[in-house]
């Protein structure tokens, strides 16, 4: 009797565990930066972001502001960001347009690809380590597959968002409003990179220093 007592008790208190356990962790999402026209306060408010984007250039060899530009432009650093609804008959809710989901609004299909190819089989779309790699990887990709620079913010977010196909095709071409927007990331990551020019020694320093001398 004291045993069955006992794991009718313990079970409650597993399950309130996991519970508060969950409610934690999903309390923990970073909101988005307070200054997004800033790289350097994003940094400075979330000095992990700038680690893992470092790692990421690293990695693929992507300049920061561009996979930053294109990642504002896709989500506006909102871990949770989904697309628009699709509606039927245009008036009843009906799914998403996509499946892009996350920080970088990666699709299902091609993040699969990616964790697949990389062996980063944990990796999460509400992760910004793992979406910011995803993004230099995708980078990497149409560098070596459309010949478009990694440098080139307007041409890298015309492959992200028509993929590397729709590039060949020129499918953007008929869409005047994309060609707008691929501008508009393009100047963002121009201005983003002369911030981080301004900024990125600073940024380097590790938190010893930072706890003593900054």
């Amino acid at each position: 009797m004291k045993q069955g007592r006992q794991s009718c008790i313990t079970k409650p208190k597993a399950m309130l565990a996991v519970t508060v356990l969950a409610l934690s962790l999903a309390g923990c999402a970073t909101p988005p930066p307070s200054e997004p026209d800033d790289i350097c306060e994003i940094f400075y408010e979330n000095r992990d972001w700038y680690d893992a984007a470092e790692d990421a250039r690293e990695r693929w060899g992507a300049p920061i502001q561009v996979p930053m530009a294109m990642m504002y432009q896709e989500s506006s650093f909102k871990h949770d960001a989904l697309p628009p609804r699709d509606y039927l008959l245009g008036f009843i809710p009906w799914g998403r347009v996509s499946s892009a989901y996350g920080y970088s609004q990666a699709k299902t299909g091609t993040w699969d690809d990616y964790k697949r190819e990389t062996g980063n089989s944990w990796a999460s779309r509400t992760d910004f380590a793992d979406a910011i790699d995803f993004m230099g990887w995708f980078i990497y990709k149409t560098h070596s597959i459309n010949g478009v620079s990694k440098w080139d913010a307007y041409g890298q977010y015309l492959n992200y968002h028509e993929g590397w196909g729709g590039y060949q095709r020129k499918s953007y071409l008929q869409k005047p409003w994309l060609v707008k927007v691929s501008r508009i990331v393009k100047q963002r990551a121009s201005t983003y990179g002369a911030q981080l020019r301004s900024c990125e020694e600073d940024l380097q320093k590790g938190w010893l220093w930072r706890l003593f001398f900054g």
